[in-house]
């Protein structure tokens, strides 16, 4: 045998071993990445709670809600112990309940809450102001306040009373040829959303801005006391913090198999989701608030141009707790198309250990949802409506 058959051989042994361990690699780095998603040691088949010691140099800190798929029922507003106070934030000894009652004053000035205001706007979730005058209040003035409607990095809704006698109505921006007459004035300034409670510094901002106005047009000003209002918004924030919650149904595919892109998209369609541009197929009610989203369980979203070349190992069904109203129905709804899509898509329903998920764990899953809703409700927070949208946004 000569010297190049001789070398051929070696080089072809070589090459064969090497394509052998590029296989492997890939092969394991596969098995990490599914282990490292389902393997995972939680209290509950689908619920997860994350460190509280995420970040410690920044308390009230919220995070939102992503779309990681390493488990199934998602804390959406995790605090770190910088953060920590009593979680039951309506007792008649903690502030929250206690700042309430001092600004009843403010919040029901004697005939001019004859007609009181909507319900998602009440002094447990929002800083009120309100502004009298004895006259018509400008409109020219009034815009220029209107504008200023983004200064405080949370949500403000100003509205707006013509008579004493007369209802509150929400005000938008006003055209140069309306004529609003309006005497009193309401603002209500939102106390925590998901990016974490407003600052003492935005309240104060807030409140010099009002009172400024007021003597602008020489009418009075009733403000809240800034750092009861402050720390109302920190128990607020904690409240939220411990009731943002996702739950998620995982769907994987069998035996490193994969589902394709287009099948997804055509049960998913014929099941009434409808594909967003933000690469979340979601599935809306009568009146177009979403219920629960399906969602790529790996990282590659599903954007429309990518379906027909797309596969994936798995999908995930997510429901977001706060902002969905009967959520126990939507459950079940959601629950039913999972075990649709699993029996088409020829997939495995399993939780956290991947063990096939069972009626038993989705029972569990469902009492937390109502024992969070039921939660919210006791706390004049229902959830589904727009105050928990607001809240949880």
């Amino acid at each position: 045998m000569s010297d190049l058959q001789v070398s051929l051989i070696i080089i072809g042994i070589i090459i064969i071993i090497g394509v052998a361990i590029f296989n492997w690699v890939q092969q394991l780095r596969y098995r990490r990445k599914i282990e490292s998603a389902l393997d995972q040691k939680h209290d509950d088949v689908l619920l997860f709670e994350k460190n509280n010691n995420l970040n410690p140099h920044k308390p009230h800190e919220r995070i939102e809600p992503q779309l990681n798929k390493d488990f199934f029922i998602k804390n959406a507003a995790q605090k770190d112990n910088l953060s920590a106070r009593p979680v039951d934030v309506l007792t008649k000894d903690n502030i929250f309940n206690d700042y309430s009652e001092k600004q009843q004053a403010v919040t029901e000035p004697g005939t001019a809450e004859s007609q009181p205001i909507l319900d998602e706007y009440n002094n447990l979730t929002n800083y009120i102001v309100i502004i009298s005058a004895d006259t018509v209040i400008p409109d020219a003035q009034l815009n220029t306040l209107l504008q200023r409607k983004f200064d405080f990095n949370k949500p403000l809704i100003w509205f707006g009373q013509r008579e004493q006698s007369k209802p509150w109505e929400e005000i938008a921006n006003i055209t140069n040829n309306e004529n609003t007459g309006y005497i009193n004035l309401k603002g209500c300034l939102l106390l925590a959303d998901r990016s974490g409670p407003v600052s003492e510094i935005d309240l104060s901002k807030f409140r010099d801005t009002v009172q400024d106005f007021a003597t602008q047009i020489n009418a009075v000003a009733e403000c809240p006391d800034i750092v009861p209002a402050h720390e109302q918004a920190i128990q607020l924030d904690k409240f939220c913090a411990d009731v943002d919650v996702m739950i998620g149904i995982n769907i994987i595919s069998k035996d490193e198999g994969a589902f394709i892109g287009t099948k997804i998209r055509a049960l998913a369609e014929a099941s009434g989701f409808k594909l967003e541009p933000d690469g979340l197929f979601k599935y809306r009610d009568e009146n177009n608030r979403v219920l629960f989203t399906l969602t790529n369980y790996e990282s590659e979203a599903f954007i429309p141009d990518n379906m027909k070349a797309l596969t994936t190992h798995g999908i995930t069904f997510l429901l977001d707790v706060p902002q969905v109203s009967n959520g126990e129905k939507v459950f079940d709804q959601m629950t039913h198309l999972a075990k649709i899509f699993s029996n088409t898509l020829g997939g495995i329903m399993v939780d956290d250990n991947r063990v096939p998920l069972s009626e038993n764990g989705l029972s569990r899953s469902k009492q937390q949802l109502i024992n969070i809703q039921n939660s919210m409700k006791e706390n004049n927070i229902i959830a589904g409506s727009s105050n928990a949208l607001k809240l949880f946004n």
